[in-house]
């Protein structure tokens, strides 16, 4: 899996987790629907870390905690 790819299941992961739709998610975290559509698509090669950042605080985890997860292990991940 690509890590952008490893992100948006991520984000998918923890929404669920909670009920929340990608509007939602936007009314809770402030990044605009535009940018969470394009991650979710996984259209973005890569992204910003402080994108990552707002969701998390958005979701009140950590940052350490988004990344808990095996998908994010270095053998799940390719270049």
């Amino acid at each position: 899996m690509k890590l952008n790819e490893a992100v948006a299941h991520r984000i998918r992961e923890l929404c669920k987790e909670r009920g929340l739709t990608q509007y939602q998610l936007y009314l809770k975290t402030g990044v605009p629907q535009s940018t969470l559509s394009t991650i979710m698509k996984c259209s973005y090669p890569s992204m910003k870390l402080r994108i990552i950042y707002e969701i998390c605080d958005g979701l009140e985890i950590d940052l350490k905690d988004f990344f808990a997860s095996d998908m994010f292990n270095r053998e799940n991940i390719e270049d």
